[in-house]
């Protein structure tokens, strides 16, 4: 699983200098989720604005998210509430955008 920083999350990168890649590589262990490996990285929940799940938007309380028609990774998630008991596998990749980053773009 890869592991993408963007903003300020970039300090959780092996090398956060904005000229590096802001990537982790993790082995997934059967059952974890996205809580699991938040936890895994020392990120607390309240630190993330927006969550990416393989390109698909997982969590986010932007309102203008529903009117840009983003992928959604979880439709039954509701809105403005952290789906941390999502499932990952290997060959997952995981955007994680903190909140100097919460504007959201088309």
């Amino acid at each position: 699983m890869e592991v993408h920083f963007y903003g300020k999350l970039r300090r959780y990168a092996p090398d956060p200098r904005l000229d590096r890649e802001s990537v982790v590589r993790l082995e997934v262990a059967p059952g974890e989720t996205v809580e699991s490996v938040l936890k895994r990285l020392g990120i607390q929940p309240e630190e993330v604005a927006h969550l990416f799940l393989n390109g698909a938007l997982l969590t986010t309380c932007n309102s203008m998210a529903p009117w840009l028609h983003y992928q959604r990774a979880r439709e039954d998630a509701p809105p403005c509430e952290p789906a941390w008991d999502t499932p990952v596998r290997d060959g997952d990749r995981l955007g994680i955008f903190g909140h100097d980053m919460a504007m959201l773009v088309v």
